[in-house]
C-alpha cells in the first residue's frame, strides 16, 4: 500500500467534507461524521482544524414507495433519501428523528408514507422550491451539516442491459436481474444544484459511497458539472466500498469491477483512494444474504492497484441481523487517514 502525504490546509478556516450518494449507505456515513463537525476538547483524531462544513449531495432518482408516490402525485423530487440524511445528521435522533421516520400504517392515502416525506412535500409547496424545503426542514432538525439534492430537475434513471434492452426507472432497474451495461439520465444534460457544485469545489475531502452502484452513486456522477468538479478537485477523492454485492446490480462483482463500472461512466478520473472492509461476515449472516442473491464483495487488491487506486483496508463491519458499516469506526478512519496531522499506511 502506498503512503499518503497530507496536503497543507489553509489556517484561516475549518475543513470541508463532502459526501455523495444515497440510500442507507450515505446516511450511515453521515451518522459517524457528524460527531466531528464541532471541535472536541480532546481532539481524538488529531485534526489540524475542526470540520466546519459537512455537506451531503443526494441522488434524486428514487421512484418507489412513499417517495415515488409523492413524486408522481405531487410533482416533487423524491424526499426519502434526503429525509434519511437529515435524520442521520440531526442532533436529536431519538425524538425528532423518530418522528421524521414515522411511517403511517393506517388511513386512506396515508398508509406507507413517512411523516418526514409528507413534511418535505408540504414545505415544497409552501416555499415553491424543493431545495429551500430541505434547508428549512434541516433547521427544524438542527442538523450538523448541509444537505443538497444533486439536481432539482425531475430526472429518470435509464439502464441499458446486456442484450440492449432499456429499462426506465430506479425500481425497475433494481428489480432486473440482467447485468447493466450502461446508465444514463433523462432528460440529458441535467443541470446540477449550483450550491452542490460549490461545495465540491471547496472540499478538503470528497467521499463517494457506500451505496448501490447504479442507483445511488452513479446518478450523481451522471450530472456532467458534478463529475467535472470532482475530477478537477485537488482534495482526496475516496470511494467507500460496499460490504455486499447487490442482486440485479452488482451480482458477481469484485471490488475492481465496481470501480471500473464507475469510471466507465465518467470522462475523467474521480477516485484516488478506496476504503474497504477486511473483517469476514459471520457464516450464519452470510448464508442468509446468499439466499437473497448477495455475497461479500471480493477484495481483489492486486487488480485495484493495477488500475492505479490506493487501498486502505480495516475492520469496518457491523452486524445486527443486517450488515452495515460501523459509522463511528468508518468516520474515525477517514478523518485519521485524510484530514489528521499524520497519515498512515494500512493493509
Amino acid at each position: 500500500m502506498k503512503k499518503r502525504t497530507s496536503k497543507s490546509k489553509r489556517p484561516s478556516r475549518g475543513l470541508n467534507v463532502v459526501a455523495l450518494g444515497g440510500g442507507t449507505g450515505l446516511s450511515t456515513l453521515l451518522r459517524g461524521l457528524k460527531e466531528y463537525v464541532t471541535r472536541r476538547r480532546d481532539n481524538p483524531v488529531n485534526l489540524q482544524q475542526p470540520i466546519s462544513d459537512l455537506t451531503a449531495i443526494v441522488t434524486v432518482t428514487d421512484d418507489g414507495g412513499s417517495s415515488g408516490r409523492l413524486r408522481r402525485e405531487n410533482r416533487i423530487l423524491p424526499p426519502g433519501d434526503i429525509r434519511n440524511c437529515m435524520v442521520a445528521l440531526s442532533q436529536d435522533e431519538a425524538l425528532l428523528g423518530h418522528l421524521f421516520q414515522y411511517r403511517f400504517n393506517a388511513g386512506r392515502g396515508l398508509v406507507g408514507h413517512n411523516f418526514g416525506n409528507l413534511f418535505l412535500a408540504a414545505l415544497t409547496h409552501v416555499t415553491g422550491d424543493f431545495a429551500e424545503a430541505v434547508r428549512v426542514s434541516s433547521k427544524v432538525l438542527a442538523i450538523r451539516g448541509r444537505i443538497f439534492p444533486s439536481t432539482v430537475s425531475n430526472v429518470t434513471l435509464v439502464a441499458t442491459l446486456e442484450g440492449g434492452r432499456k429499462v426506465h426507472g430506479e425500481t425497475r432497474i433494481t428489480a432486473s436481474r440482467k447485468p447493466i451495461r450502461k446508465l444514463s439520465l433523462l432528460p440529458r444534460n441535467v443541470r446540477p444544484l449550483p450550491k452542490a457544485v460549490e461545495a465540491i469545489q471547496d472540499a478538503d475531502l470528497i467521499l463517494l459511497g457506500p451505496g448501490s452502484r447504479y442507483t445511488s452513486i452513479l446518478p450523481n456522477l451522471l450530472i456532467p458539472e458534478i463529475a467535472s468538479a470532482i475530477a478537477k478537485s485537488k482534495a482526496p477523492r475516496v470511494y467507500i466500498a460496499n460490504l455486499m454485492t447487490q442482486p440485479g446490480e452488482t451480482s458477481g462483482y469484485a471490488l475492481a469491477d465496481h470501480l471500473r463500472a464507475i469510471q466507465s461512466h465518467t470522462p475523467r478520473r474521480v477516485i484516488d483512494w478506496v476504503v474497504a472492509n477486511r473483517h469476514p461476515v459471520s457464516p450464519e449472516v452470510a448464508k442468509r444474504y446468499r439466499a437473497q442473491g448477495a455475497e461479500a464483495v471480493v477484495m481483489d487488491v492486486p487488480n485495484l492497484q493495477k488500475l492505479g487506486y490506493r487501498i486502505i483496508l480495516d475492520d469496518l463491519l457491523e452486524e445486527h441481523g443486517v450488515i452495515r458499516h460501523n459509522p463511528a469506526r468508518l468516520a474515525r478512519l477517514l478523518l485519521e487517514e485524510f484530514l489528521s496531522g499524520s497519515s498512515h499506511s494500512r493493509r
